[in-house]
């Protein structure tokens, strides 16, 4: 058995915590000084975590490749698994042109560009996260605003500040799934956990991006259906998270905040003409192209078609949480020593990692694939057409695939060698302070890998092992790292480049990247308030 060291070089947990992180300095200098592409970065951390776990803390070569296979099948089954099925389901929308009746739908809801605003980027943004995630919400809500008539930057800010609240629970929960199973705490308990803090985020963001489209008269005018949104979506984000499933907390909440508009008398108001100048791009221009659009009158038959692959998935999710069927889908679960590998904590205890759980039934990805086999049946997509796009999925995301199982193979590595426990004893010296930087950590961590599924993979053990050190509740950082994080996203180069990329804006990051520095901050500063009222008896009442 495999026994790590915390003070491996020359005796000094400084010197080896500097020494530990060098992997991690590896990916954020390549990503974030060099430019280097993503699957280099990871594939390059990687191969320094391996040298740092053989060199410097004496883990046999063996164990060491050991650990970063067990960690990159975890990338690809279940996480990438999810990602593949949940975006092939939005391609097939697509390819039927029902995608397009569902833009009408949402225009058709109110011609106010403020109420769309919260329609599109945060509630049908929160909505393609839960499916897909990885920058799908920002292209396709950016393209969406802007052939409704916005300003191309104010398009693709508005997409970016709204993909937030819902990160933490993206792609049928994988960031939080990620998170459990790098930490090895309870999912349930994790998932409750971020329920409790993100949903405070969903309260001010839809206040947030009323004012980015229309500055104070916006939020002057549309404060109600703004709040009445986000109260909606902060509940229901909550309730799924803690008592029902993580995998459809983003799901409930979208849909949620859209009834929550739709309900709303002052969401329905004709917007007048000083406000559509004012916000969109050539006003009267834009005014005759949606109107010939918004005005196209839809068979039912195809808005119910539109509309059904989410109804699909929300009844699937809903159907395997049940207990008799979830109990069935467990038993396929297969569970078996991984080979080459048998390793302990810092303490001497067995660590979980040497067993590997396989869900073939009771993952989110095979949920969404049979939810996608539905769909392919309700939008006639015929089963060659259907198969084509999956494989068109797989070769769209062939470089999101080389960095996520790269990444979670460094994870692994850093975990099972003791890397991470390392840095996080010399971190834990923050003490008290530790509550307010656990978010920060996150959100440096997304800021430059893009994911909060990969900054969970980073950071996870590491505040688990700082938490513990320091007294603080492991649930409760292990929680802050991920809430953080999703105020990373919107700053993250990947998604810049998605963002000016779908509107035309190549070249043009740094603009971007301006006028969203300050929001993300600004939340950040928040969360970190929040963790650290949760640290203590101010806020301490709300954890579970």
């Amino acid at each position: 058995m495999f026994v790590p060291q915390l003070e491996p070089v020359a005796g000094s947990l400084a010197l080896s915590a500097l020494v530990a992180a060098l992997p991690l300095a590896t990916v954020l200098t390549l990503l974030g000084a060099a430019r280097v592409r993503a699957p280099r970065a990871g594939l390059a951390g990687l191969a320094i975590a391996g040298l740092v776990a053989w060199g410097a803390y004496d883990m046999p070569v063996g164990q060491t490749v050991s650990g970063a296979a067990q960690g990159a099948l975890f990338g690809l089954f279940p996480i990438l698994w999810i990602v593949v099925n949940a975006l092939w389901v939005y391609r097939m929308t697509v390819r039927t042109d029902h995608f397009d009746v569902l833009r009408r739908s949402f225009g058709r809801l109110s011609d106010d560009p403020r109420v769309q605003a919260l329609v599109i980027a945060f509630c049908f943004g929160a909505l393609l996260e839960a499916l897909a995630g990885f920058g799908a919400p920002v292209a396709i809500c950016s393209v969406m605003l802007v052939a409704l008539g916005f300003d191309p930057v104010r398009a693709a800010v508005v997409a970016l500040v709204a993909n937030t609240a819902p990160v933490a629970f993206g792609a049928m929960g994988t960031p939080v799934v990620t998170l459990a199973q790098v930490t090895e705490l309870p999912l349930d308990t994790v998932a409750a956990v971020v329920g409790r803090q993100t949903p405070l985020l969903a309260l001010l963001v839809p206040l947030l991006l009323v004012a980015l489209v229309d500055g104070r008269r916006g939020l002057r005018e549309t404060w109600r259906p703004a709040l009445a949104c986000g109260l909606a979506f902060a509940v229901a984000q909550f309730a799924a998270a803690n008592y029902l499933s993580p995998q459809l907390a983003d799901i409930g909440a979208a849909l949620a905040g859209a009834a929550a508009l739709a309900a709303t008398p002052s969401a329905r108001r004709p917007a007048t003409e000083q406000v559509r100048a004012a916000v969109l791009t050539g006003a009267h221009d834009a005014d005759d192209a949606d109107d010939a659009d918004v005005d196209r009158v839809d068979p039912r038959p195809e808005v119910l078609r539109a509309y059904a692959p989410y109804a699909l998935i929300v009844a699937v999710f809903s159907v395997a949480q049940l207990g008799p069927v979830k109990e069935l889908l467990d038993r396929a679960t297969q569970r078996f020593d991984w080979p080459f590998l048998d390793a302990a904590s810092a303490e001497g205890q067995r660590l979980g990692a040497n067993v590997f759980a396989l869900p073939l039934l009771a993952t989110g990805g095979t949920l969404v694939l049979l939810a996608g086999l539905g769909t392919a049946r309700v939008l006639r997509v015929p089963p060659r057409a259907a198969l084509g796009e999956w494989l068109a999925t797989v070769r769209e995301l062939r470089a999101a695939i080389v960095t996520v199982t790269s990444v979670l193979a460094l994870a692994y590595v850093m975990n099972l060698s003791g890397q991470a426990a390392t840095i996080g004893h010399f971190v834990a010296a923050a003490g008290g302070g530790l509550a307010f930087l656990s978010p920060v950590l996150g959100w440096f961590g997304v800021a430059v890998t893009g994911s909060d599924t990969s900054a969970n993979a980073l950071f996870g053990g590491l505040q688990v092992t700082a938490a513990r050190e320091s007294g603080l509740p492991p649930e409760l950082l292990a929680a802050a790292g991920s809430s953080g994080g999703v105020l990373g996203k919107m700053v993250s180069p990947q998604n810049l480049t998605i963002a000016c990329a779908a509107v035309g804006l190549t070249g043009r990051e740094g603009d971007l990247l301006r006028k969203v520095l300050p929001w993300s901050l600004g939340l950040l500063l928040v969360m970190c308030l929040i963790v650290l009222a949760q640290s203590t008896p101010v806020l301490g009442w709300m954890l579970p």
